[in-house]
């Protein structure tokens, strides 16, 4: 990657208060853009597998960018994902960068600024399918719905399924070297929030939280867990719960990317670190096994209405799904918890 100091701060390059690129009206960007959606005790349904929406669209993904590599040959295709999340009811579409990087495109041949260019492009394919969407209800109003920017932990990077194991044997100047650029960039592009997820690594958390506070953007943090009370670098999960709880940057906290088996008590635990709004979107349960590159049977619970109401019950304020979610199954969450 290209090396970068490690004590530049990030350019706050959106002043409080300005709006996401929406031609049909965008959603003012408030302190905390999640208040609206919790407000009177809400729950918020987000989206759930882009990847898995695109395949089943029959769009190959079999590519170390996976569905980054969308963004320069059918951003249509990346716009019609969202678009089937919304129309499902889900509140907030997570944009297609999670394995988007400059290091990543720039080895595939783009130089710098046309790497950049396809990072904002994920945000703008988003907002592009949110502004469908409200066209399509017209003149009802759909209500709050939300842009997140995904920022991808550093294993995704890799393409090897690191993710998964985190302990990455790098430190916290060199993973904040890594995301630095990429954070800027997407929060540049006018999300109205940052997901960084499937974060797996305390070491990784620490340095997002560093950087979310620096360029002054609201975030999400959710990790991936290898159980019911650890990260998959096997740190108990309360102490990245702690860590984001003392990040004025991080707006909730939570799991993703993780079997659903777990996801109950990952959330108590969490819920008895911080007051922040927890966001779950578990995985469907089964496992990649990146040797063979293909999905193993899941051997617990899915994401259904019932374990849904179970998570909410422990404490979760917005839930979805990852990997092998598909909008169906979050319609069934929507019309159960009410978007």
């Amino acid at each position: 990657m290209r090396a970068r100091s490690g004590t530049r701060r990030l350019r706050n390059r959106r002043p409080p208060g300005r709006v996401a690129p929406d031609p049909a009206g965008p959603d003012p960007v408030a302190p905390d853009p999640l208040a609206p959606l919790l407000a009177g005790g809400r729950i918020a349904v987000i989206d759930g597998g882009l990847a898995t929406e695109l395949e089943d669209a029959g769009h190959r993904l079999d590519d170390d960018l996976w569905s980054a590599r969308l963004l320069a040959d059918e951003p249509e295709a990346i716009v019609a994902a969202h678009l089937a999340y919304f129309r499902a009811g889900a509140r907030v579409a997570i944009t297609a960068s999670y394995q988007a990087t400059i290091e990543g495109f720039t080895a595939r041949g783009l130089d710098h600024d046309g790497a950049a260019a396809l990072l904002r492009r994920s945000v703008t394919l988003a907002a592009e399918a949110r502004a469908r969407y409200r066209a399509e209800r017209a003149p009802a109003d759909p209500g709050h719905l939300l842009v997140a920017a995904s920022v991808g932990p550093y294993g995704a990077f890799l393409a090897d399924g690191a993710e998964y194991r985190g302990g990455y044997g790098l430190d916290r100047p060199a993973l904040r070297d890594f995301h630095r650029e990429r954070l800027e960039v997407l929060w540049g592009a006018c999300p109205d929030l940052l997901a960084c997820e499937t974060i797996p690594d305390l070491v990784e958390v620490r340095a997002l939280a560093e950087l979310v506070d620096e360029a002054a953007a609201p975030a999400w943090l959710t990790l991936s867990c290898a159980d019911g009370g650890h990260l998959r670098d096997g740190t108990p999960v309360e102490e990245a719960a702690a860590i984001a709880d003392a990040t004025p940057g991080f707006i909730a906290v939570g799991v993703n990317c993780t079997a659903p088996e777990h996801v109950e008590e990952l959330v108590a635990r969490i819920a008895v670190t911080t007051a922040k709004p927890i966001v779950v979107y578990p995985n469907s349960g089964e496992a990649w096994e990146p040797g063979t590159g293909r999905w193993l049977p899941a051997r617990g619970p899915d994401v259904d209405v019932a374990a849904a109401r179970r998570w909410v019950a422990a404490g979760a304020r917005l839930v979805g799904g990852c990997c092998r979610v598909g909008p169906g199954r979050i319609a069934e969450l929507a019309a159960a918890l009410g978007g």
